[in-house]
């Protein structure tokens, strides 16, 4: 568990291929690792891949983030239909979770549902009053090791391409 720890903390701080190092050290050392898959899996380019497996060992566990890395994974690569399939599982989960409706709120603008959009955005915005702009949710990211240069780039093409269409301020 230490090397997943740490392969959290070099995600954190950008340092990429670091991070994967751990990662993978710690799911050499316990396949059953979910938290390690999981991890693993937040790095865009491997989502799909080792977040179905972490949600095969522990079903239970982090669905809501599971389904929305997978969701993620599928919006950046251009498979919006798949995507908003897991992004609304994600949301079904736990309607509380705000960055679950403003991601599915970016993929609702970009397939140009508008009206959808405007309704996820008005409730994550009752569950987060404070993020009201794209750049304070970036701001939040920062906060949570999702900001490295590549996630926020593909955030930029999609999710909050999306959010823009959509109305949502980017400050």
């Amino acid at each position: 568990m230490a090397h997943a720890v740490m392969g959290l903390v070099r995600r954190s701080d950008n340092r990429l291929a670091e991070a994967q190092s751990e990662l993978e050290t710690a799911i050499s050392l316990d396949r059953n690792n979910a938290f390690a898959f999981r991890q693993l899996g937040l790095q865009p380019e491997l989502t799909i891949q080792y977040v179905e497996k972490a949600l095969r060992i522990s079903p239970r566990k982090a669905l809501v983030p599971s389904y929305l890395f997978i969701g993620l994974s599928h919006l950046f690569v251009g498979r919006t239909d798949e995507a908003m399939g897991f992004l609304r599982k994600a949301r079904a989960q736990n309607f509380r979770i705000w960055y679950a409706r403003l991601t599915l709120a970016g993929a609702l603008g970009l397939t140009g549902d508008l009206e959808e959009a405007h309704g996820e955005i008005a409730e994550a915005l009752k569950l987060k009053p404070e993020i009201t702009s794209i750049v304070k949710w970036r701001a939040y990211l920062m906060t949570t090791g999702h900001a490295s240069a590549p996630w926020q780039a593909l955030m930029d093409r999609t999710v909050y391409a999306g959010l823009r269409r959509a109305g949502f301020p980017d400050e």
